[in-house]
């Protein structure tokens, strides 16, 4: 059964062509031709209306009269007397009325109280992020990457999504985490995600020229962060590293080995995807090596398998006999059951 699309509020996003000023400048010119046109409406039906002081209405009356009117603070020295001048009232100028009103608010808000609000929610993250995880592109990639995130244990609020989407927001959103409409080659939309303070940026653009740059920005603003990117091309993996980045993932070259490996296994591939993922039966785990494991070889690691050793630059793997020993200051690539 097909399921029905949720309705849209905003489906088109354009960049405004006037700066705030013209904007300001322009509703201000429309308040006056509204306020304009109902010191008019009331001028030429000034005998409808009557002056409880001295019983004559001049020009000066017909302009206080429509600024009362305007404001809805109505004194009732100036009142509507006949049926015409009452219709008037009803049918003209309480539009006009609401229409200037709701000018006002609309600007008023646009202009001031959205960008306060704004700022106060900007200083109110701010505050709380630290060692938080932010995540540039929420594409298939980056929500994926999200969402293993979560599940491995970091708090969905402690995830930024950065990207210019708002559709991609609005789902970053309702996974939990905290949507930031910007782009990520960006310096002041990078601060604004809190970078410096930041865990790790996981980089899912999709293009690698835009990664590259984000992974140049993202390191000038903080050299101890840890960047992993996510590659299109393979020969672009190099340039990535050396902009910067700590790790890189190529997805298609991955897809593209366990594809084949399904070609002549059944179970091989399946079982990298366990290794891959938090909700798998067994996971892969770097860690350095217990007290109780220095000077034992790998093989004698129990109850988890100790598959790879990282000694400085040296690769060493559990059938190397005497180098697989393990010694203080390895690293441990450990198979462990997902319990």
């Amino acid at each position: 059964m097909r399921k029905s699309t949720p309705p849209q509020r905003n489906r088109l996003f354009m960049k405004s062509s006037r700066t705030p000023e013209q904007l300001l400048l322009a509703r201000c010119i429309l308040l006056l031709a509204l306020v304009g046109a109902i010191l008019v409406i009331f001028w030429v039906d000034r005998e409808g209306l009557r002056d409880q002081i001295d019983g004559h209405v001049s020009f000066g009356d017909v302009a206080y009269f429509t600024a009362v009117t305007v404001t809805t603070v109505g004194y009732g020295d100036i009142v509507p007397v006949s049926p015409r001048a009452r219709m008037i009232d009803t049918l003209l100028v309480t539009p006009l009325r609401l229409v200037i009103w709701l000018v006002f608010l609309g600007t008023a808000y646009e202009l001031v109280l959205q960008r306060w609000w704004e700022n106060r929610r900007m200083k109110q993250l701010h505050a709380r992020l630290d060692k938080h995880l932010i995540v540039c592109g929420y594409g298939h990639g980056g929500q994926a990457a999200a969402h293993e995130a979560i599940e491995r244990g970091m708090p969905a609020n402690q995830i930024i999504v950065l990207d210019r989407d708002p559709a991609r927001l609005a789902l970053a959103a309702d996974a939990g985490c905290i949507g930031l409409a910007g782009d990520s080659t960006r310096e002041q939309d990078l601060n604004d995600a809190g970078v410096a303070r930041a865990k790790a940026v996981m980089i899912c653009l999709g293009r690698d020229d835009a990664a590259v740059l984000t992974v140049l920005t993202v390191r000038q603003l903080s050299p101890q962060v840890r960047i992993v990117c996510s590659v299109n091309e393979e020969e672009n993996i190099k340039l990535i590293e050396q902009a910067g980045a700590n790790a890189t993932v190529a997805p298609s070259m991955i897809g593209g080995y366990l594809m084949t490996n399904f070609v002549d296994s059944s179970h091989a591939a399946d079982y990298v995807n366990d290794l891959m993922r938090i909700g798998g039966r067994v996971r892969l785990i770097e860690r350095a090596p217990e007290p109780g494991e220095i000077g034992k070889p790998m093989r004698d690691i129990s109850p988890a398998m100790a598959v790879r050793l990282h000694r400085g630059t040296e690769v060493i793997g559990f059938w190397e006999g005497e180098r697989g020993i393990i010694r203080a200051g390895d690293t441990l690539l450990v198979i462990a059951p997902n319990l």
